[in-house]
């Protein structure tokens, strides 16, 4: 872990934001004698790290580090010294040093023992107290301050209390740490976007991801099979194929599988203004053997027994009409060929309200290798709100978690260097 070398003057950090990864950071600091304080608009802090435990908290995965780098698409690259820095592994570690051992499943995610992330955070927030953290609540984030001259000071933070008071706080340094934009009830809602704008970093269009997909289903269908399962279906998009589950909604789909093509359709969308993806509804079997049992069909035996023998429940069934305008294929093979690739015609993705994560934010060519902003001397930025995505599986609380640490360790290392000392200043 990187400490301050030298003769230790009290080096001051102000932290804003607190999701894993500006949590994680302070405790980095915190842990090499940095004096920190964090700072959350919301009534308490990791509200939305609570509610990604709600079903169950998969903290990371467990695949190779190899594999699980090109989860991360095109940012895999400048994540990689990050992510490798503090893999899996580590944060493993540092979950079972709280307390909370944590077990593989099935699928190869990580979960805690206890699976939820109530016990992680109160275990985490009483380590960060002994070691010393201040967490201000309540204190939005609206700009900079400006020093004595009146030209824009990075590292004096202004804050808006809710009582409308508006409070300067300075620091030798910077990490901010917002998230993206997704689920904003529980306090990321993507406000810091105008201001960093305002000064001259640039962020990408923060966008849906891991989200839902919109289709204009048939009122008659909708109104049915609105809330419906379906069950060990595969979703191909781009001959990409994903199994699992996913739920027919009232305006569309909902599940893994979609939420792992959630890039290629978001892509498809914006180059064409509609896409398609295809639904295999027995994807244990392939269209020949459909089509041979079904061309065994008994002369006088309904297309909807037919149908219910190959394992068909109602709403896979009314899916094929619904795909087809009612005019299902009378030819065996034809409707074998059917059943493993039903066209379903994507009209839009569902809003960053209902968005497991977003997509877009701080663009990487912003930040040095220690993801301090090029254009604010001091000022780090961590987790969701840099510019880049992952799917569900653990792959997002672990990015969010490295990040965390290497903008700590950033820090230690801009305070260490000559011109890092230089630089800071307690006035």
């Amino acid at each position: 872990m990187t400490a301050l070398d030298g003769p230790r003057e009290q080096m001051t950090v102000t932290v804003v934001g607190g999701g894993p990864a500006g949590l994680i950071a302070a405790e980095i600091l915190a842990t090499a004698g940095v004096t920190v304080t964090l700072f959350d608009h919301m009534a308490s802090v990791g509200r939305k790290f609570l509610l990604a435990g709600r079903g169950g908290l998969n903290l990371t995965h467990s695949e190779p580090l190899d594999q699980f780098l090109t989860r991360y698409g095109n940012a895999s690259p400048p994540l990689e010294q990050a992510l490798t820095a503090f893999p899996p592994e580590a944060l493993r570690a540092w979950c079972e040093a709280l307390g909370e051992t944590t077990f593989v499943g099935s699928s190869g995610r990580v979960f805690p023992e206890s699976f939820r992330a109530t016990p992680l955070l109160r275990a985490w927030l009483t380590r960060l107290a002994g070691l010393g953290v201040t967490i201000v609540n309540r204190h939005r984030w609206v700009g900079f301050g400006s020093d004595d001259a009146g030209d824009l000071s990075p590292r004096r933070m202004r804050f808006e209390r809710r009582d409308g008071v508006l409070l300067d706080v300075v620091s030798d340094a910077v990490i901010v740490a917002l998230g993206g934009a997704s689920w904003p009830r529980v306090g990321s809602d993507g406000g810091w976007v105008d201001t960093l704008r305002a000064a001259g970093v640039t962020v990408n269009d923060l966008r849906p991801a891991n989200s839902g997909v919109t289709v204009d289903w048939t009122p008659v269908f909708v109104g049915r099979f609105g809330g419906t399962p379906l069950t060990n279906v595969a979703v191909t998009v781009d001959g990409v194929a994903v199994r699992g589950g996913v739920v027919i909604t009232d305006t569309g789909l909902e599940g893994g599988p979609i939420y792992a093509h959630s890039t290629a359709i978001r892509r498809s969308l914006d180059a064409t203004g509609g896409t398609t993806l295809w639904l295999n509804l027995q994807p244990d079997l392939s269209a020949e053997e459909l089509g041979s049992r079904l061309s065994r069909r008994r002369p006088k035996e309904s297309l909807s027994t037919s149908l219910r023998t190959l394992g068909l429940d109602p709403v896979s069934i009314s899916l094929l009409r619904e795909a087809t305008g009612n005019r299902i294929p009378t030819d065996a093979f034809e409707l074998g060929a059917l059943i493993t690739s039903v066209p379903v015609a994507i009209v839009g993705t569902s809003g960053l309200e209902r968005a497991i994560s977003s997509a877009g934010g701080v663009a990487f060519d912003e930040l040095d290798e220690s993801f301090m902003l090029r254009r604010l001397t001091g000022v780090f930025v961590a987790g969701e709100m840099i510019d880049w995505e992952a799917p569900t599986g653990g792959y997002l609380l672990q990015g969010c978690f490295s990040t965390g640490v290497a903008a700590a360790h950033g820090v230690l290392d801009w305070f260490n260097r000559a011109d890092g000392r230089k630089g800071a200043t307690h006035g």
